[in-house]
C-alpha cells in the first residue's frame, strides 16, 4: 500500500479469492494480517457480506455461508449496516456508473470511512479516483 489506510473495506471479490483459495488470497490474508498488526481497522458493508453469503450458500451450502460468515467476524472484519447515509451514497455512485448495486455499497462504504477498498474486480475502475483502491 502506498501510504497506511485509516481503515481497510473488503469487497465480496477479496473475500471469495481468499476462501476459494485463488491467487490473490495470499495478498488478501497479508492484508488481513497486516492491519491487525497496524491496528487498521478492517469493513465490509453487509450487502457484500450477503453477496458472499449466497454465493457459498450456492456453491456448497447454507451451514457453510454460515460458517464463513462467522468466520469473516472472527477474522475481525467488522459488518457495517446499510442505513440511509450508506444507501445514498451507493445510490449516488449506482446512478453515474454501470456497476453492480452490492459494488456500489464496497465502494460507498470506503468512501464513507475513508478507506481503501481491497478488490481484483474490474468494474470498480469506474470510482478509481474518486475512492482509494488497493487492487489484487
Amino acid at each position: 500500500m502506498p501510504r497506511k489506510p485509516k481503515a481497510i473495506v473488503l469487497d465480496s471479490w477479496a473475500i471469495m479469492a481468499y476462501w476459494e483459495g485463488e491467487p490473490a488470497a495470499e495478498q488478501v490474508a497479508d492484508i488481513i494480517t497486516n492491519a491487525h498488526e497496524e491496528h487498521i481497522p478492517l469493513f465490509m458493508s453487509v450487502v457484500n457480506v450477503g453477496e458472499v453469503w449466497y454465493i457459498l450458500a450456492r456453491e456448497a451450502s447454507e451451514a457453510e455461508a454460515n460458517k464463513s460468515t462467522h468466520e469473516l467476524r472472527q477474522l475481525g472484519i467488522e459488518f457495517v449496516d446499510a442505513d440511509w447515509t450508506l444507501v445514498h451514497e451507493a445510490a449516488g455512485f449506482k446512478s453515474k456508473h454501470k456497476m453492480s448495486f452490492a459494488d456500489c455499497f464496497a465502494a460507498a462504504l470506503a468512501k464513507h470511512k475513508k478507506a481503501h477498498l481491497v478488490t481484483g474486480d474490474q468494474e470498480f475502475k469506474q470510482v478509481d479516483g474518486e475512492v482509494t483502491i488497493e487492487w489484487l
